[in-house]
């Protein structure tokens, strides 16, 4: 599903084929969940192939290494540039990238000697589809900010992700809306949340949630389209009366969401600021210009 025969990926300094590459299973990483990882984009653009946001992505990376004590000492733009060359030596053009800092053998608990890093990159469409998505509220928290950095992507977090993932697909919907410990509304477990209200969008506060880059570009086109953005806490009460949802992140892009708890939404997506932002959205990633006058 992820690679062929054929594919090549870079892992610590070459160029291998995925089918070649190994790894220790000593590693503190696959015993502990101790590594780092980025989910960034490439698109065929108006201007050929641009991967979208990618410096502020591989940035991330690092913060999110330094922030939980993984040494790293790689440099961005050189990242950048080898996942250019990745993208040509596998003949792709629109493409998921998957970078992973993952580390050495250790079964102590503590900070690795040596750290690796994987660059893998494939054809993935839309992480959540392009259907409108049914969520229900799950019983799964994020995990409490006094725990674990929640402003890092961190491999071992994701196992919050999908147990929420999980559940709500045996409950019988597309995905989970996961409150923090306090019971606000905090995110999906791959994504952000958008809410619409009466011309305004509300999102979740930082401190409880990932700060997604596609969160950021989603405030940005906004300010660029004059709609007023409210970050704050938003009670899980506010669905019943909301217009609209969408979530985004870099896999999902910009997805409206039908209902919450078989609860659908007063506006139909269509009308809603949600499809104008998908649209920009798309504009964006692709180097298309794009103008919405809001009336």
């Amino acid at each position: 599903m992820y690679y062929t025969k054929n594919t090549v990926l870079y892992l610590n300094g070459k160029f291998i084929k995925a089918a070649d590459a190994n790894t220790d299973l000593y590693s503190q990483t696959l015993h502990y969940g101790y590594g780092a990882f980025e989910g960034i984009r490439a698109y065929n653009t108006t201007h050929g192939t641009k991967i979208f946001k990618a410096y502020e992505h591989y940035e991330r990376l690092r913060h999110s290494c330094v922030s939980v004590g993984i040494p790293f000492d790689y440099d961005t733009e050189e990242l950048i540039q080898v996942t250019y060359q990745l993208l040509d030596k596998n003949k792709l053009k629109d493409a998921y990238i998957r970078p992973l800092v993952y580390c050495s053998p250790n079964m102590s608990l503590t900070a690795p000697k040596e750290v690796f890093i994987m660059i893998a990159v494939w054809e993935w469409g839309k992480y959540l589809g392009d259907n409108l998505l049914k969520l229900c509220l799950s019983s799964y928290q994020r995990p409490n900010p006094n725990s674990v950095k929640v402003d890092a992507k961190i491999t071992g977090h994701y196992v919050n992700s999908i147990l929420a993932t999980s559940e709500a697909k045996v409950r019988g919907y597309d995905e989970a809306l996961m409150l923090d410990m306090h019971g606000y509304i905090a995110e999906a477990p791959g994504a952000n949340f958008f809410l619409e209200k009466d011309g305004v969008l509300h999102t979740p506060i930082l401190g409880h949630i990932l700060p997604g880059i596609t969160r950021q570009t989603v405030i940005n086109i906004c300010k660029e389209l004059d709609i007023t953005v409210n970050e704050r806490n938003i009670r899980p009460e506010e669905l019943q009366d909301a217009d609209s949802a969408f979530l985004c992140g870099t896999a999902a892009e910009v997805i409206g969401i039908e209902s919450v708890d078989a609860k659908p939404f007063a506006k139909e997506w269509k009308e809603s600021l949600g499809v104008i932002i998908q649209e920009a959205y798309k504009a964006q990633v692709l180097d298309k210009t794009f103008s919405h006058v809001i009336i």
